[in-house]
C-alpha cells in the first residue's frame, strides 16, 4: 500500500514492583538499570532490582544483608531505613541512606559501595554533621561530588513540616562533607511541608533539583527547580507541581504520587520512577506504598512534563522503546529446597541468633520457638514477604507439636506488633491441641475463635478478597478446610488505620511466649498466589475516610 506502518509499542502496567516497595531511586549503567527501595524494620534492608527495559524487574540482593551493616535492635515499627538514592560512578555503586531511630542518634545518614551491585556492598561510611533524612549523591562533571538532603532550618520550624533543602561538597576519599552547606530551595508551595527526596541532575548545562513535598500521603507531589549553579540560585518551575493526584480526589484509584527518580534511556527518553498507593474498600490501602513509572518529556523551555497529555499517573501506557527483556518467573510456592532462602523474605528487625534453618531438616524451614513475639518491639522468630496484589491466597503447610500452652506456630498476617492476624497450632492448660484465630488492633487482642486440632501436619490458609481477610485451616489432610470465623477486618492491615510506612506481609511464625523452649515447627512448603484484576476494578472510588468506617 506504499504507507509506512509504525510498529506499535508493548504496554507497560503500573505498579512495575508491587506491594510493599517505597521511595524508589535508580541508576543506569549501559542497558542495564538498577532500582533499589526503602525497608524500615525489615532485614535485610534495601532490596536492589536489575532491569534491561524498565518494565521487568528481578531482585538481585539486598544492600544490607549483613548484622554488620544493619542495626535495627528494638526500633520501633517503620522507623529503620528510609529512602535510598543509587549512584554509579566510575565503576563504583553508591548507595546513600538514613537510618532513623537507631543506636547512633535518632537520624544517621550512611553510604555503602560496591563494584557489583549484587553485592557485597561495604559496611556503612557514617556521615558526620549531615541533618536531615532522604540524602542523595550527585557527582558533577567537574569531578565535584556533591551530598544534598533535607533539614529543619536550623533555626527551629515555623510551621509543622517546614523543611529546606540543603547540600554539601562530599569527600569521597574520607567519606566527609566539606566546605560549608548551602540552602537552596524550600519547596514550590508557599509554607511547602515536608519538602524531602532531593535529585540533582545536569541537563544541557543546567542544574535540575527535583524534591517531593507534601508529606508521603494523599498530597504528596513532585516539584522541580534549575539553576546554572550547582549551589544556587534555584527558580522554580511556573508550571509546578509536575507531578501530583491530590486534585484528583481520594476516590482515584491511585493517589499519593511523589518521592520520584528520573533516568534517561540509552535512546534518549525519559522515565520516572516513583511511589503511589492503591486505595481499595474506601481510602485504605493495605499493599504499602508501591513502585510505578511514568513517561517524561522534556518541553522546548526547558522544564518536563510528566505523563504528557495526561497528566497523572496511568495503569498502562505505551513501555520504553527498549528491547522487552523479561525475567523468568517465580513459582508460586517455596518448597525451601535451596541453601539459602528466597530474596523475597524477610525477619523483623536484625536477627542476631539463627533462629531459622533450611540444613537441620532437608526441604523444610524449620522455626524455633523462642520467648520473643511478634505483638514485641523485638526481633521474633518471623519469616515473611510481601502482600503484593489485593485479592490473593496464602497457604502453608506445617508439621508442629506444642509442648504446653505458652507454645504455638503458624501465620500471621502482618500491618505491625499492634496491628496484625495470627492463626497458629497451640495447647490449652488441659493438654488439648487447638487453632486459634487472635486479632491484634491498636495493641488490644481479640480472641477471634477457637477450633479443636491435631498435632503433627496442619495447614492453613488466607484468602485476601479487598478487605476481607478469612481464615482456614485443616490437620492431616490438604484442602479439607474449616473456617475459622468468617470474614475477617482487613481495614486494621492498612497504613491509614495502623499508621507508619509499610505494607502487608504473610509470614510464618514461631514463639514460647517468654519461656524458654527447645522446640521447633517445621514448614515444608508456603504457597502464594496473586489474582490481578482488570485496573481499576478491585478499587474503592466512595473516597471514604478510615475514621468514619472504623468502629
Amino acid at each position: 500500500m506504499g504507507e509506512h506502518v509504525r510498529e506499535q509499542r508493548r504496554v507497560c502496567r503500573n505498579p512495575i514492583l508491587p506491594g510493599f516497595y517505597p521511595d524508589p531511586s535508580l541508576c543506569r549503567v549501559g542497558d542495564d538499570y538498577y532500582l533499589v527501595t526503602s525497608t524500615f524494620e525489615y532485614f535485610p534492608g534495601l532490596p536492589i532490582f536489575h532491569s534491561r527495559d524498565l518494565v521487568h524487574w528481578q531482585q538481585i540482593g539486598h544492600v544490607l544483608d549483613r548484622p554488620s551493616q544493619l542495626d535495627l535492635d528494638g526500633i520501633a515499627p517503620s522507623a529503620g531505613l528510609y529512602a535510598p538514592t543509587i549512584r554509579q560512578h566510575e565503576g563504583t555503586f553508591y548507595v546513600i541512606n538514613t537510618l532513623v531511630g537507631g543506636k547512633r542518634k535518632a537520624m544517621a545518614n550512611f553510604v555503602v559501595t560496591a563494584r557489583d551491585p549484587a553485592g557485597p556492598w561495604s559496611d556503612p561510611y557514617w556521615i558526620e554533621n549531615a541533618p536531615g533524612i532522604d540524602p542523595s549523591l550527585f557527582f558533577d562533571d567537574d569531578g565535584r561530588v556533591w551530598y544534598t538532603g533535607n533539614r529543619a532550618p536550623p533555626g527551629g520550624r515555623q510551621y509543622v513540616g517546614q523543611c529546606e533543602i540543603w547540600v554539601q561538597e562530599l569527600d569521597l576519599e574520607t567519606m566527609r562533607l566539606k566546605g560549608d552547606p548551602v540552602v537552596i530551595w524550600e519547596g514550590a508551595l508557599r509554607g511547602c511541608e515536608w519538602a524531602e527526596a532531593p535529585h540533582l541532575y545536569k541537563i544541557n548545562g543546567l542544574y535540575y533539583l527535583m524534591i517531593a513535598e507534601g508529606g508521603t500521603g494523599f498530597e504528596h507531589a513532585v516539584t522541580i527547580a534549575r539553576s546554572r549553579e550547582v549551589t544556587g540560585p534555584y527558580y522554580g518551575n511556573p508550571r509546578n507541581p509536575i507531578l501530583t493526584h491530590r486534585h484528583l480526589g481520594r476516590g482515584y484509584p491511585i493517589t499519593g504520587t511523589g518521592h520520584a527518580d528520573l533516568v534517561q534511556t540509552q535512546k534518549g527518553e525519559w522515565w520516572m520512577v516513583l511511589l503511589a498507593m492503591r486505595p481499595y474498600g474506601g481510602y485504605f490501602y493495605n499493599l504499602g506504598r508501591e513502585t510505578f513509572l511514568a513517561p517524561v518529556r522534556w518541553e522546548k523551555d526547558g522544564w518536563p512534563t510528566v505523563c504528557p497529555g495526561l497528566g497523572h499517573v496511568p495503569w498502562e501506557f505505551p513501555a520504553p522503546d527498549l528491547p522487552d527483556r523479561p525475567w523468568p518467573s517465580q513459582p508460586a510456592c517455596d518448597s525451601f529446597e535451596g541453601r539459602r532462602l528466597a530474596f523475597c523474605w524477610n525477619f523483623i528487625r536484625t536477627p542476631r541468633e539463627p533462629f531459622w534453618s533450611l540444613d537441620e531438616r532437608p526441604g523444610y524451614l524449620r522455626l524455633r520457638l523462642r520467648p520473643e513475639t511478634i505483638a514485641e518491639r523485638c526481633n521474633p522468630s518471623f519469616v515473611g514477604r510481601r502482600q503484593q496484589h489485593i485479592d490473593c491466597d496464602v497457604r502453608v503447610a506445617m508439621d508442629f507439636t506444642p509442648a504446653g500452652p505458652n507454645e504455638c506456630a503458624g501465620v500471621v498476617a502482618l500491618q505491625s506488633c499492634d496491628f496484625h492476624y495470627r492463626l497458629v497450632l497451640t495447647r490449652t492448660p488441659g493438654g488439648r491441641s487447638v487453632v486459634r484465630l487472635v486479632k491484634r488492633a491498636r495493641g488490644e487482642e481479640t480472641l477471634v475463635a477457637e477450633r479443636p486440632a491435631e498435632a503433627g501436619r496442619v495447614y492453613f490458609k488466607i484468602e485476601a478478597r479487598r478487605q476481607d481477610y478469612s481464615f482456614f485451616y485443616s490437620c492431616g489432610e490438604p484442602e479439607k478446610w474449616q473456617d475459622m470465623g468468617g470474614c475477617m477486618d482487613g481495614r486494621i492491615l492498612s497504613t491509614p488505620v495502623a499508621g507508619g510506612f509499610v505494607g502487608t506481609y504473610f509470614g510464618m511464625y514461631a514463639s514460647s511466649q517468654g519461656l524458654a523452649s527447645t522446640n521447633v515447627a517445621d514448614f515444608d512448603w508456603f504457597e502464594y498466589r496473586g489474582y490481578d484484576c482488570p485496573a481499576g476494578e478491585s478499587v474503592g472510588h466512595d473516597g471514604s475516610s478510615s475514621a468514619a468506617m472504623l468502629p
